[in-house]
Formats: C-alpha cells, structure tokens, sequence
C-alpha cells in the first residue's frame, strides 16, 4: 500500500522488505485444517444443551422486553394523536 515518490515523478511500491507468503499444496493445508481440528475441544453433548437452551431463555426475555417497549411507545403516539384530533 504505501509507497515512496521517486525522483522521476513515479510512484514506487517497494516498502523495503520482502513478503515471505509460505506456499502450501491443497493436499498439506487439508493435513494442516485436520491437524488443528484435532486439537479443538469440543463442547460436550449436555454443554451444547444448555447453550442452545441459553439462547432460547435469552430471546424469549429479549423478545419480552421489547414487546413491552414497542407497546409503550405505541401508547403514548396513540395518545398523542388522540390529542390532536
């Protein structure tokens, strides 16, 4: 991205060093995703449970709460456009 202006007016892109992007054939980088797939502790069948059962109790008393306040904004316009008939 950065640059430095050359003495002839052009724009040079080199920044000083050299990027080193390590190449890897389709066939090491599947070894490598299995590897580190390997070391990943998953959650254990009663953990997933109780997350999934999380998120349902925490929409629920989201869903509670915004009902409530969607209802009493709608309360007070309704009032207000009562006042202006």
């Amino acid at each position: 991205m950065g640059g430095s202006c050359l003495a002839d007016g052009h724009f040079s892109h080199y920044s000083g060093f050299k990027r080193h992007v390590a190449k890897t054939t389709p066939i090491e980088f599947i070894r490598q995703v299995q590897t580190e797939t390997k070391k990943v502790i998953w959650p254990t069948r009663r953990e997933t449970i109780m997350t999934g059962v999380m998120v349902v109790i925490m929409t629920t008393i989201l869903a509670l709460f915004f009902l409530g306040v969607d209802s009493f904004f709608h309360a007070i316009v309704q009032q207000l456009l009562k006042l202006a008939v």
